[in-house]
């Protein structure tokens, strides 16, 4: 697996590293529960970036009605209606494509966890792309719990990849009412329901037959991070409510009742 330039640099090394680390203040050095910390320590470096995303969907939604206002008020003039849709997400802080740089940074972890364990990285210790102050395990069980060997495809962690990321889209994204009817759909009311029914039933498929075709390693990676994600977004959800019902606003509001 010894190799240079950036992606091994920045990506691959730093997994590996971080990997073997965690086998060896495990009680055990179980790579499948290395990766499930290992994943949780990711989730935790991005949760800034999580945190907004998510509050970028609660604006979203609670904006869609002026959304559908603007383009049945500009349904006959796309160019003004994409500049008044700009201008709404401008005026109430919202960018759109705040979710998609988390979606990217989970493709170079991915590669970079299949070159870890199908190219000969796991089990054997490669000592001379370990940092200074990373010391090597002296074994390395690629057993999952002692169940399941995550260098080769499982079935089961598959399923659960599958599973976790349906229930995770079901949640974040939710489900639009209706499909808009052609004869009056706009391009934009089109897409959105075309994407609508793609993220929430068609990319758990793709999540589960990636999984499936690589590796358990990337299974689990998978399930944790869904897991990690339903979560984070109840918890930081909560917080934004709790945070809202406290505003000078809606104390003022409940006061005036």
């Amino acid at each position: 697996m010894a190799g240079d330039g950036f992606f091994h640099t920045f990506f691959i090394e730093p997994l590996y590293n971080g990997l073997v680390f965690l086998m060896d203040i495990l009680p055990w050095p179980d790579a499948g529960l290395a990766i499930i910390l290992l994943t949780l320590l990711v989730k935790l470096l991005l949760f800034p970036l999580s945190k907004k995303s998510i509050k970028t969907q609660i604006k979203m939604r609670e904006i869609d009605p002026e959304l559908k206002a603007l383009r049945e008020k500009y349904k006959n003039d796309k160019q003004k209606q994409a500049a008044a849709t700009m201008a709404l997400y401008k005026e109430r802080g919202v960018n759109p494509f705040s979710g998609f740089l988390l979606i990217l940074i989970q493709i170079p972890i991915i590669i970079a966890l299949y070159q870890i364990f199908l190219k000969n990285g796991l089990p054997v210790i490669e000592t001379g792309i370990l940092y200074s102050f990373v010391p090597a395990p002296e074994n390395v069980s690629i057993s999952f719990l002692g169940l399941i060997d995550i260098t080769k495809k499982s079935l089961f962690l598959a399923l659960l990849a599958g599973v976790s990321q349906f229930f995770q889209t079901r949640f974040s994204i939710p489900a639009m009412k209706q499909q808009p009817k052609k004869s009056d759909a706009t391009f934009q009311e089109s897409l959105a329901w075309s994407m609508n029914v793609q993220m929430r039933y068609v990319f758990p498929l793709v999540a589960f037959f990636i999984s499936w075709s690589i590796s358990g390693a990337i299974a689990l990676y998978w399930t944790t991070s869904n897991i990690f994600a339903i979560v984070q977004e109840l918890v930081v959800r909560r917080k934004i409510i709790l945070a809202e019902s406290k505003s000078p606003q809606n104390q003022q509001a409940k006061h005036g009742k």
